[in-house]
């Protein structure tokens, strides 16, 4: 099992929700700025979950709305849960970033290139680091947002003002 997984089931330890539903948590929580995690990823690990018995679906209908599935967690989907929760805590933890492959690979270029791949990066993490400002923002002022979100939301935007210390003192360092 994987983090998907993880993160379907807690959505749905604390609510029953539709795929689509949880999909619109996931982006509303920017999710995938720190977990890979796709649309499309979303409905089929539903299915497989709901497959595997650890979560049940009920047919619901709203009005003139189209019928949807609404699901919620079982008794074995709560103990898969813990489960992962204990299991995925317990690994080494693994930062992927992937602009790292552009970095080792610098010395491969002209001088000129490697100011650009630079330059790319560097206005790409700004950029990054703008938007998770504002969502920071954004985020303070809504008081539905959990207290753990919050703290994923500060973590991710301390990692990304450590990398712009990084790049800035690796541009000084390599006189670029």
């Amino acid at each position: 099992m994987t983090t998907i997984d993880l993160i379907i089931l807690g959505i749905l330890k604390k609510d029953s929700l539709s795929a689509y539903d949880i999909q619109k948590l996931v982006e509303y929580r920017q999710i995938s700025q720190w977990v890979r995690i796709s649309t499309p990823s979303i409905y089929k690990k539903v299915l497989q979950l709901e497959k595997k018995g650890y979560i049940k679906s009920v047919l619901t209908k709203s009005g003139k709305k189209m019928e949807k599935a609404v699901y919620s967690l079982t008794t074995s989907g709560e103990k898969i849960f813990d489960e992962l929760m204990l299991d995925i805590s317990a690994k080494p933890i693994h930062i992927f970033l992937d602009f790292n492959a552009v970095i080792v690979n610098l010395d491969n270029l002209a001088w000129e290139k490697r100011q650009l791949c630079l330059e790319q990066i560097t206005n790409n993490i700004r950029i990054l680091k703008e938007r998770m400002q504002k969502n920071l923002d954004d985020k303070e002022q809504a008081k539905d947002i959990p207290a753990e979100g919050m703290s994923v939301l500060k973590q991710q935007f301390l990692l990304i003002e450590a990398i712009e210390i990084w790049l800035a003192a690796m541009r000084k360092d390599w006189q670029l």
